[in-house]
């Protein structure tokens, strides 16, 4: 490839324009893992501006998850958080040849709230909290667990003292390959899922989860 100019190392980036299905309800594209996430905190942050709330809210896009988690470790150290909360794609277990222990998420059944993965086990109070705000307000949810790979929760939670963690996840098909899959309903219940515990998180709250 070196008459093309391509060298060992160089990042290669697949043709793929975003598609959405005939349905209008299932969104294609490459690089959902982890776009969808930055994507997640900035309507976040967009629908906390004119909200009141307590919080001084941050959205990291880190890097180099897949090989050390270095993006979210350093960031930890800028922001210093009193909580985090690690914005995601789950695996979609709705496709053939996929065990039902593997993954249990499934489109159009809203967010994903992850109780364990290879890299941490969440704060369960936290757990507790989205669990309360989703069936107070009719937000559809699910749980999955995961006994291979990890997220950025992996180490933010080891941060100084400890940061109370949760994975929440838009159910994703595909999320290694150039066609990714999700359901706007799922996007759009999780920006909302979060943007209320937000709100929900003042100073007493934060204190109860490491009590």
């Amino acid at each position: 490839m070196r008459e093309l100019g391509v060298r060992p190392g160089d990042p290669a980036i697949p043709v793929f324009p975003f598609t959405i299905s005939a349905t209008g309800k299932t969104y294609i594209a490459k690089g959902f893992d982890d776009r969808v996430g930055c994507g997640l905190f900035i309507d976040v942050i967009k629908r906390l501006v004119n909200e009141k709330h307590p919080n001084t809210v941050y959205g990291v896009g880190t890097v180099q998850e897949e090989v050390g988690l270095r993006g979210a470790r350093t960031s930890s150290w800028v922001v210093e958080p009193d909580v985090g909360l690690t914005m995601e794609v789950g695996v979609a277990g709705d496709v053939p040849d996929v065990k039902k222990d593997d993954a249990q998420g499934k489109l159009g059944k809203g967010p994903v709230i992850v109780i364990r993965d290879g890299s941490m086990i969440p704060n369960l109070r936290l757990r507790d909290l989205f669990v309360e705000t989703a069936e107070e307000l009719g937000i559809p949810y699910q749980f999955d667990s995961l006994d291979r790979g990890g997220t950025d929760s992996g180490a933010i939670h080891l941060h100084r003292q400890g940061v109370p963690n949760l994975v929440v996840a838009v159910p994703t098909r595909h999320i290694h390959s150039h066609a990714g899959i999700i359901h706007r309903e799922d996007y759009d219940h999780t920006v909302e899922l979060v943007r209320a515990v937000v709100i929900r998180l003042n100073s007493e709250t934060v204190a109860d989860l490491t009590k």
